[in-house]
């Protein structure tokens, strides 16, 4: 029975990580530890998010902007690969406390000002690459941060997604390799990954469908909500862990 709330909340997220460009693996990640150990939810949503990107890709692939994904790319697979190897030495309380409440004050400022944008040059670029690839490694998230970054630089929505899932489906294979090198997989899980697999292809099918009817203004609007909705969770997490309360 928790097999088939897991693979259905799996494709719940998919749908709203494809209309999103991010996001199924933060909201399918907390389920999940209610079921496997943390160890093995990382590792799962991982491929999960892998699949899910995979779909986006072949989806949207006529849209992905090469520049960002070499920019964002290389330094987020480089961090991604330092983060999964820390993950067993760093504790991810604070992190997810700061990174909650620098998000929470991006969408402030997004919807205050809703002209605000960053350049997206090479140094801003680079910056969203590291930091979004460090965190992923740590506590397989990271693509609020990629998300945010990529909002702000006001891509078209096909662009937005297409992009988004190329960096992501690069980061994945790297902290997947990392993953599964540590052990952190055992064997009785193997036969999920072609079940999230499939799940994934058809949640990002029907996302697709669903963000052709929406406007770039609403698109964006929904994308900062989805931001602010998982922000508020970080906050909410880290200080629950910081001062012991879960």
């Amino acid at each position: 029975m928790n097999d088939l709330i897991f693979f259905f909340v799996a494709f719940l997220a998919e749908i709203i990580g494809t209309m999103a460009g991010f996001g199924s693996s933060t909201i399918l990640m907390p389920f999940a530890l209610f079921i496997f150990d943390f160890r093995t939810t990382l590792t799962l949503v991982a491929f999960f998010h892998l699949s899910g990107s995979a779909g986006r890709i072949i989806f949207f692939h006529k849209s992905i902007n090469t520049r960002l994904l070499v920019l964002f790319g290389i330094p987020g697979v480089i961090f991604t690969f330092i983060g999964a190897i820390l993950v067993r030495y760093i504790s991810s309380e604070f992190l997810e406390l700061f990174l909650g409440v620098f998000l929470l004050s991006y969408v402030f400022i997004s919807f205050l000002n809703p002209e605000f944008s960053i350049e997206a040059n090479r140094l801003n670029s680079t910056a969203g690459g590291i930091l979004s690839g460090f965190i992923s490694g740590i506590i397989g998230t990271g693509g609020i941060i990629k998300s945010a970054f990529l909002t702000s630089f006001k891509l078209e929505k096909s662009v937005y997604i297409a992009t988004a899932a190329s960096i992501s489906f690069i980061i994945d294979i790297i902290r997947i390799s990392i993953y599964l090198s540590e052990g952190y997989l055992s064997s009785q899980y193997y036969i999920y990954i072609p079940v999230l697999f499939t799940i994934a292809l058809i949640g990002s099918f029907i996302g697709k469908n669903l963000v052709s009817m929406v406007s770039e203004k609403r698109f964006r609007v929904f994308v900062l909500v989805i931001i602010a909705l998982m922000s508020l969770k970080f906050i909410f997490d880290g200080i629950s862990k910081v001062f012991g309360l879960i």
